[in-house]
């Protein structure tokens, strides 16, 4: 029986800043079977993203003053599947867009998304929008949408990403992230060491990578 000598593709490892907060939550086995699972979709290139009709209703109510007109019908718009979902998250991001204060005095902002390496990990790092407000401020904006609030873990590790490379995302942008179901933003505590967290975030990625070399000879 002849025997292939065709090399196994190399999957690099890799991750969505979404990925990476997530599995930074994680303790013990479990971090393994995420990164697994992770691993196991790229080689797949699955992937589908259920919020997307959200967002764009969140930015359209911004971008045209709308005051909230386009969340209140984007339920209307989705498969009866994710119908459940958008009634739970639209109040909240109503609520988020009434924080906002008067929608004469803001505006969308252009972001990138940055493709950078923590360590031996490359990691997308991929805000929802920006936000661009009259006397100059300017917000980088991460969604969360999740049944559960962000953990602290992956609040530190989303704004603290964002910052670290907000000259590719939004330059003089703050990092935001918003519990979408709540309400309610998250910005960076003054109070933590930028270099504590950056050696945390560093061994969690080589942790990450270590995982993601095993999973694919198990």
């Amino acid at each position: 029986m002849p025997v292939s000598n065709s090399p196994v593709p190399v999957i690099p490892p890799y991750a969505t800043m979404l990925g990476f907060t997530r599995y930074v939550t994680r303790t013990g086995p479990a971090k393994a079977t995420f990164v697994g699972g992770l691993r196991r979709a790229r080689e797949r290139r699955s992937g589908f993203n259920p919020h997307g009709q959200l967002v764009k209703a969140l930015k359209a109510d911004i971008a045209f003053r709308t005051g909230g007109s386009y969340l209140a019908s984007v339920t209307d718009l989705v498969k009866d599947r994710w119908k459940p979902l958008y009634d739970a998250v639209s109040a909240g991001a109503l609520t988020y867009l009434a924080s906002l204060g008067d929608p004469d005095q803001l505006s969308l902002a252009q972001t990138h998304d940055a493709l950078v390496t923590v360590g031996p990990l490359a990691l997308k790092i991929n805000p929802h929008f920006g936000l661009r407000y009259e006397d100059g401020r300017r917000e980088a904006v991460r969604l969360h949408f999740d049944e559960a609030p962000p953990t602290p873990e992956a609040v530190t590790a989303t704004l603290h990403l964002m910052a670290a490379h907000i000259d590719q995302i939004l330059p003089n942008a703050t990092p935001v992230l918003v519990d979408l179901r709540r309400g309610t933003t998250h910005q960076i505590d003054p109070s933590v060491k930028p270099a504590d967290i950056e050696a945390w975030l560093a061994g969690e990625a080589a942790a990450f990578t270590a995982m993601w070399a095993t999973t694919a000879t198990a």
